[in-house]
């Protein structure tokens, strides 16, 4: 019957086949598809949305293996009939979506080709392209793998429902088994997770808005999504989200499904209200899922739509003590302070943030993400856009005693066997209002050729006069800008923005990398990142990431297990006399509320020009916590949001690291280590050599220099000498700073530039307020002590 070879036939000819051999291929091979197809129709069934009401809870463990929360999503699912849905919202849909809906087969060959060609290559596979096959994909809850027979399988099913079942029930299905975000499932819970009314009220407006949740409301909720992307601003996502609900009343009009006169009505995003309001997630547990949630989304351990349909139980690293110890701590600061009725100037929109961090695990402990979840959506222990100010130089002395600062005499990039690795005891100069240079001593320039005139604290200078010298160990004590500034262009930016990552802060977070400021903070690590990172110099030199989740169980069994992931981002000698420097602060210096009787601390206060953030960062062995503190209007309605200045803020003149934040590290400390053995930090190794030790002729007589508000074109009375100083540009060496007369410039570093706003360029230098400097006569300082 298969007449092949051919017998007749020699040579070439015998191998080829005859025209009745192609044609019965031919035949057999569609025969053999109309047959598949034939079974793969009948054997599939018209899937039932009514199974997409039924998610099963997600279970979050405490620490201890306790239950913190049982929570499929925020909000319960309801299916609801066509006639409750509005006929703008089922128009928004099918203008957007797919405007042949009611003539189509329910099948898009292109859109299945695509999804083919994507899967042959490797790539994720695409959702189908018409309502139908959308709704389908959305009613097989039982697989939603990406695989080949899966999309094989909605393919048959897709063919199925659109030959069997009326477009209208298609339609009401899919619009109650889509997923428009915030847990929200179907458009009645959509309704209300976004606007807190019934699908059957929406406007025109508001159902093209919740369209435009279609696309992914990762990037489309106003609220934002940074947790999960860090791309995914409330700013950006308003801009993607108008853009889309726009297009979607243009295309609404262009098919006849709304007149011109209604759609003008709407040329703006409607108001939202805050994204959750389930109970079960107030207080800080909104927070604490949140974090569990988006950190298992970002490393690929579950997808969001898995996580949204339940059924896994997800141990996480926090402990319930700690948490309530946490935001008891802030309460009572914030009680105790802050009066927005008696203060509305300077007390509106005051907020804080804070993460603890176990330096031998790099599990999170605790966090306060604001004074509600359910009321302030933003999660204040991560990313916020508060400059983090001098808590910064701490990379900058662990840059310093890495690689070490750099010959004056070679090129801009040297080897690590060139540079001169630096001790605490090194010298720079605290001058205020000090001409900042290159490691080469050529005087630094900004893109329009302005110098640098970095101020202090207070517009104060450190150290004795006429040389102002101070070792590091002092400058970090107490805070001198001018200092780290210097000794950060010595060392080089890119190592100190190099020692950072090391350490633990993202690279994202880190602005300004090109100037001087950018040593003492013009970045916005998050709360978490500043305490792990801190955790680093409290383990010798091991970093590890911080994370929320130790392991994620289903009804497959454990389908993750935390791994521990160390790295020695510095030797044990570099990080141990970080440490010990840090101590010095506590002990002596800024940070002196920070101090816990009978136990060793280390950290550092920080606080940024305009005075628009505070902070403080300390460690013990066994605890890491960072505390922020800043003024930004959480509603997101307000056009423009920025961060608010907070002099008056709590009847206080300024704020500052030492004041507010260190109160609320200190009492959250005591009680979070409260039957904890004592542990003492490594003592630390001799390391490096000093810098700067040679001591210089100086001009005489001098008169101690009196600051002034901003640098001036010509010597001041209070700065002139009776003899004249050097030219810096001409005898003036890299480290000889006593040789430095200030006789003019217009720097950005004066006293009043401010921080740059999150999106600015970051073109100024953030100072501890004056508050934070000892000795400056300050007399109504609530919190005393010589750090003020």
């Amino acid at each position: 019957m298969i007449d092949y070879p051919r017998y007749d036939r020699d040579g070439w000819q015998r191998w080829v086949p005859s025209w009745k051999l192609v044609s019965g291929l031919c035949v057999a091979f569609f025969g053999a598809l109309v047959a598949a197809a034939g079974i793969g129709y009948a054997w599939v069934d018209v899937p039932d949305v009514a199974k997409t009401a039924e998610a099963q809870n997600n279970v979050y463990y405490w620490a201890d293996g306790t239950q913190m929360v049982a929570t499929g999503g925020e909000r319960n699912r309801q299916i609801i009939g066509l006639e409750q849905i509005p006929k703008e919202m089922q128009n928004a849909v099918i203008s957007q979506e797919n405007k042949t809906f009611y003539s189509d087969s329910g099948i898009d060959p292109k859109g299945i080709a695509r999804a083919v060609f994507n899967m042959a290559r490797g790539g994720e596979t695409q959702g189908g392209s018409t309502i139908t096959q959308q709704y389908v994909k959305n009613a097989m809850l039982e697989d939603q793998s990406q695989t080949i027979s899966r999309k094989v399988t909605e393919i048959f099913v897709s063919i199925k429902v659109g030959a069997t079942v009326p477009k209208n029930e298609i339609l009401e299905g899919y619009l109650n088994s889509a997923y428009y975000g915030r847990g929200a499932y179907g458009i009645q819970a959509a309704a209300r997770a976004y606007f807190n009314k019934n699908a059957k009220d929406l406007d025109a407006g508001e159902c093209a808005f919740l369209s435009a949740m279609l696309k992914g409301a990762t990037y489309y909720d106003p609220a934002g999504a940074t947790s999960i992307d860090p791309a995914a601003t409330p700013e950006a996502n308003r801009k993607r989200a108008l853009r889309q609900m726009q297009d979607t009343l243009d295309k609404m009009v262009e098919y006849n499904h709304l007149d011109q006169a209604e759609r003008a009505k709407f040329a703006s995003l409607p108001k939202v209200q805050n994204p959750r309001s389930n109970t079960q997630l107030s207080g800080q547990i909104g927070y604490l899922v949140d974090l569990a949630k988006s950190s298992l989304i970002k490393n690929d351990v579950v997808t969001q739509d898995q996580l949204e349909q339940g059924g896994y139980s997800i141990y996480t690293t926090f402990d319930r003590k700690k948490v309530e110890e946490l935001e008891s701590a802030v309460k009572k600061v914030y009680k105790e302070n802050i009066d927005p009725k008696k203060r509305p100037d300077t007390d509106t929109h005051v907020q804080f943030g804070g993460a603890s961090v176990d330096p031998k695990t790099g599990a999170i402990r605790a966090i306060y993400g604001g004074e509600d979840a359910t009321k302030h959506f933003t999660n204040n222990a991560d990313v916020t856009g508060a400059q983090v100010g001098s808590t910064f130089k701490p990379y900058v002395l662990a840059a310093a005693m890495k690689w070490g600062v750099r010959d004056p005499d070679l090129g801009p990039v040297q080897s690590e066997a060139e540079r001169t690795v630096v001790s605490p005891k090194s010298l720079y100069s605290g001058k205020n209002k000090l001409k900042i240079k290159e490691y080469d001593g050529s005087i630094w320039h900004n893109e329009k050729g302005e110098e640098w005139l970095q101020t202090n604290d207070g517009d104060e200078s450190l150290g004795e006069p006429p040389n102002y010298q101070i070792d590091l160990r002092e400058a970090m004590q107490f805070s001198s800008n001018s200092a780290f500034v210097q000794l950060g262009m010595d060392v080089g930016l890119d190592k100190v923005q190099e020692a950072a990552i090391d350490a633990g802060l993202l690279k994202e977070s880190l602005a300004g990398t090109t100037y001087p400021s950018f040593s003492i903070g013009t970045s916005d690590p998050s709360a978490i990142r500043m305490a792990g990172s801190y955790a680093t110099f409290a383990a010798s030199g091991k970093q590890r990431d911080p994370y929320s989740v130790t392991k994620v169980t289903s009804k497959d069994g454990t389908i993750y297990t935390h791994q521990d992931r160390t790295e020695q981002a510095f030797t044990a000698k570099v990080a141990d006399n970080v440490t010990d420097v840090l101590k010095t602060v506590v002990e002596a210096g800024t940070g002196t509320n920070a101090q816990l009787p009978g136990r060793e601390v280390a950290g550092k206060t920080g606080t940024t020009d305009g005075n628009k953030s505070a902070w403080f960062v300390g460690y013990t062995p066994q605890l890491s916590t960072a505390i922020s503190m800043f003024r930004y209007p959480d509603d997101e309605t307000i056009k423009n949001r920025t961060f608010l200045e907070m002099y008056g803020t709590g009847n206080q003149k300024s704020i500052h690291g030492a004041s507010f934040p260190s109160l609320i590290w200190k009492d959250y400390m005591e009680d979070a280590l409260k039957g904890e053995p004592v542990e003492k930090f490594p003592t630390p190794e001799p390391i490096g050599e000093i810098v700067n030790d040679v001591p210089v002729p100086s001009p005489t007589p001098t008169v101690t220099e009196k600051p002034t508000a901003s640098p001036s074109p010509s010597p001041s009375p209070s700065q002139s000498s009776t003899s004249p100083s050097p030219s810096p540009t001409e005898t003036c060496g890299v480290f000889e700073w006593q040789c430095e007369e200030e006789t003019g410039g217009t720097g950005p570093g004066g006293p009043e530039t401010g921080g740059p706003e999150p999106g600015q360029s970051p073109t100024a230098s953030p100072t501890e307020s004056e508050e934070e400097r000892p000795g400056n006569g300050n007399n109504d300082n609530l919190f005393g002590g010589p750090n003020g």
